[in-house]
């Protein structure tokens, strides 16, 4: 799924409902301003690139990628629906994980609004909303 024409301004909540299916290897969400420009690459990973039950956040700039960010707290479960949330400054995103631990990984971009979203990989989105 890609969205081009929404906007995310900072100071506001992006709230993401998921279902990853049954077999579910990895999914991702990406925010940004297109395909070559992403503030935020969010990765959880139940069994993908040799990476098992594991966050990875990353960036990218003009199609670059840049250093990935690893957290090893998974909320995360096969077949089970979860919702989490997405907050960000010009410096960092925040992000509240389904069991409402919380994550934060550096606004590399540094801009306040992004208008770029995308969803790959084996979950169902069941909802998303901004407000």
């Amino acid at each position: 799924m890609k969205v081009t024409s929404m906007t995310f301004k900072e100071g506001q909540e992006f709230k993401i409902r998921v279902k990853p299916k049954d077999d579910c290897e990895a999914f991702a969400i990406n925010i940004g301003h297109d395909q070559d420009n992403i503030a935020l690459h969010f990765n959880p990973r139940f069994d993908s690139a040799g990476d098992t039950n594991v966050i990875v956040c990353n960036s990218q700039s003009g199609g670059s990628w840049m250093d990935e960010q690893r957290e090893d707290i998974f909320p995360f479960t096969r077949g089970e629906e979860s919702k989490f949330y997405i907050n960000f400054t010009s410096d960092t995103f925040y992000i509240k994980l389904p069991d409402d631990s919380m994550m934060h990984f550096p606004n590399r971009l540094g801009d306040v609004k992004y208008n770029y979203f995308t969803v790959s990989g084996g979950a169902k989105i069941i909802g998303f909303k901004i407000k």
